[in-house]
This record gives structure tokens, C-alpha cells and sequence, in this order.
């Protein structure tokens, strides 16, 4: 039998579904207006939900039962009691209309959502690069991690933090904390980071 979870249990599976890769909590608070944690992280890691810490940040991925939970959930045409909006239903319907065209045409929600390859290590370093000069005002401008990371589409929280490594031990880019720890904010935090046994925040990428 399906289980039915909580409006912010399933907004964060389905959120996770849409985006078909890792997430981490700045970036689901960013795009979902939530990070997944508590009481709702600790019932969907039970079965649903596979997450790790990177850095500061819980970084989120659906299980196989998971994506399995989720196309039950799109079949099941109703969203979870109490109903707090007709907005809800409509949008419960058109999920259910766009489940059952991929189930007559034989197609996985995990073929549609994750089913592109992860950037490799040089189109990660140029994806940063790009995202960093759309941030920066000046060369070697001070760009926060919390802002360079939701421009970096389906890229791994941990294959990010590598490549940043790997810059910085090359000398190509600089990683520093916020001096002002006050101004730090949740995402700051999370999006930090950790070399040394330092959360770093903040980027600024030599002129190549």
C-alpha cells in the first residue's frame, strides 16, 4: 500500500525527483523555499531518502524506493490530507495527466528527471569559472559559495568541493571564511567549503 507522507515530506521528494541528482539544503532552500531536516530527514532517510554531510550541508538523494515512492505518489491523482489549496489539486492532476502519458509510453520518471550524465572534472571547472565571472564584479572579486552553487545545475555537491579543492591547491582560485562570522547565514554555513578543518565561504577565481 502507498504511503502518504507529510506536504513538506513529499514537496521535498518531489523536489528531488524534478531536479533527478544530488541536493544540498541551500540549494533545496533556494529553489523549494526548505531545507529537509529534523523529524522530516530522519522519516525519509528510513526508506526514501539517502543523505550525507558535505562540508556544513546535508546533501539529499532519492532512493530506488524512493523513485518508486514517487511515481505511486503522481498515480495516486490526490495530494495528502488536509488539502490547503485548490492550487494543490489542479497541480495534483496535471501530475497524475503527465505520469500516465509516460506509463503508456513504457518511460521511467528516473529516465526523465536523472537520466543525464553528470558533468566530468574539466566541464565542472568551466561551469564554475562561468558561474563565477556571472557573480564577480571584478577580477578576483569575492564571490560567496551560497550564490556560486545554484548556478551549477545537476554538478554533485562532492565533485564540486573537489574541484574547488583542486583549484586552490594549484593556486588558480582562493578559498577564505567570512571574516564577519555575524553576517554568516544558513546557506552561507552550508555551502561552506571545509579545508584544514576550516569552513570556507568565499571564492575568488585568478585571471586566467
Amino acid at each position: 500500500m502507498h504511503e502518504r507522507l507529510s506536504h513538506k515530506q513529499s514537496a521535498a521528494m518531489i523536489a528531488l525527483m524534478v531536479h533527478g541528482r544530488e541536493m544540498a539544503n541551500p540549494e533545496l532552500r533556494k529553489t523549494a523555499g526548505f531545507a529537509l531536516d529534523g523529524k522530516d530527514r530522519l522519516k525519509l532517510n528510513e526508506r526514501y531518502v539517502s543523505s550525507k554531510k558535505s562540508g556544513r550541508a546535508f546533501v539529499h538523494q532519492l532512493t530506488d524506493d524512493g523513485w518508486d515512492w514517487c511515481e505511486e505518489e503522481l498515480a495516486a491523482l490526490t495530494p495528502p490530507q488536509p488539502v490547503r489549496s485548490t492550487l494543490t489539486v489542479v497541480a495534483y492532476q496535471a501530475l497524475h495527466g503527465f505520469f500516465e502519458y509516460l506509463r503508456l509510453h513504457k518511460v521511467s520518471l528516473k529516465e526523465v528527471f536523472a537520466g543525464g550524465d553528470a558533468p566530468q572534472a574539466a566541464d565542472l571547472e568551466e561551469l564554475i569559472r562561468t558561474a563565477y565571472r556571472k557573480l564577480a564584479r571584478s577580477p578576483r572579486d569575492w564571490v560567496g559559495l551560497a550564490d556560486l552553487r545554484p548556478l551549477l545545475g545537476d554538478a554533485a555537491v562532492a565533485e564540486v568541493d573537489a574541484v574547488l579543492k583542486q583549484l586552490s591547491r594549484t593556486g588558480q582560485a582562493h578559498l577564505v571564511p567570512e571574516s564577519n562570522r555575524k553576517a554568516l547565514t544558513a546557506e552561507d554555513k552550508e555551502a561552506a567549503v571545509r579545508i584544514g578543518g576550516e569552513d570556507n565561504h568565499l571564492l575568488s577565481i585568478e585571471v586566467s
